[in-house]
């Protein structure tokens, strides 16, 4: 594994991409101020070289090239661990490692082989691992799987999992998400199997567009707020929602924290965390849905998001190979 180029503030985020023999991914280590690197530590891994899911807002699809190799994601996570602590050993209370850089995660058993191998591989008494999924059709084996990996390597929350929805509205959800999906019951019914008392709840993500809808009454539907959770996140600026017209519902610049859409879902009894990162990642490129490679591979500059001088060595773009 090679470093062939980097961008970001060490205080914040660093992006780096890495060649495993001619193909390119990224990795990411960061922290989330004020909270101290040795509270909270956040390592993001890809785990396909390129995505085929193409989701309207993400940076991170297309060129799609097979899987990486348990190995090759775990050399991930030893350059970002290296990089902090050379000796190895990770004191972060919380040291989360996401499957969330580039890829689709379900769509790579060896994801699965390297969680079973974490808690050996790595000294770090915070581990938490974190997948976040758009839910496939076709990948029941590994979500079962998945199940027993967690009951038996990360019992008591210590694994974290999240699906990534973005809208109530179904027939936008499959333009954001153009792939054959689980449909909610789907959802649903995996996450009363998979959920344990002392775990953490699943996560129903939305990155949330203006064009969007998110309805407290289809999420009381479906969802059993005992089991489930609601993250709303900006929609962060990334080319793939220039090209598409989306816009963020959330504006950073506001305090959404008593919103009447976040009072509505919390009246459905479910816990709603709004979760909005520092504005310097989004300059950075290290926030979800960004991915450094397609910036170094645009001509029309984004204004706010990837501002952050990119730190080239040897590096050939995709288009230029």
């Amino acid at each position: 594994m090679n470093v062939v180029a980097s961008a970001g503030n060490p205080d914040v985020a660093m992006v780096y991409v890495v060649d495993f023999g001619g193909n390119l991914v990224e990795c990411v280590e960061a922290v989330q101020p004020p909270t101290p690197r040795d509270e909270k530590w956040v390592l993001m891994i890809s785990t396909l070289y390129g995505c085929p899911i193409q989701c309207q807002m993400c940076d991170a699809g297309g060129h799609y090239r097979g899987k990486l190799s348990k190995e090759e994601m775990a050399e991930q996570i030893r350059f970002l661990v290296s990089t902090r602590y050379p000796d190895g050993h990770v004191p972060s209370r919380q040291f989360k490692i996401q499957f969330a850089r580039m890829g689709e995660p379900a769509l790579n058993p060896h994801v699965l082989n390297l969680l079973e191998e974490l808690p050996d591989r790595f000294s770090a008494p915070g581990l938490m691992p974190s997948l976040s999924t758009v839910a496939p059709h076709g990948r029941d084996d590994f979500f079962d799987r998945l199940i027993e990996v967690k009951n038996a390597h990360y019992p008591q929350g210590r694994f974290q999992l999240q699906f990534s929805i973005h809208t109530t509205d179904l027939e936008k959800r499959d333009q954001l998400i153009p792939v054959r999906k689980w449909d909610f019951t789907q959802i649903a019914a995996f996450g009363a199997r998979y959920y344990r008392p002392g775990d953490r709840k699943l996560t129903l993500n939305f990155a949330l567009a203006e064009e969007a809808t998110l309805d407290a009454e289809v999420l009381k539907k479906y969802f059993d707020p005992d089991v489930f959770l609601i993250k709303i996140t900006p929609l962060n600026p990334t080319y793939q929602a220039r090209k598409m017209g989306l816009t963020s519902y959330i504006d950073c610049q506001k305090d959404h924290a008593n919103s009447s859409l976040l009072d509505e879902i919390r009246k459905k009894g479910f816990r709603v965390i709004l979760s909005i990162g520092e504005r310097e990642e989004n300059e950075i490129g290290s926030n979800c849905g960004q991915y450094v490679q397609k910036h170094l591979q645009s001509l029309g500059r984004l204004g706010d998001g990837y501002s952050y001088q990119v730190s080239e060595q040897n590096w050939i773009s995709p288009s230029e190979e």
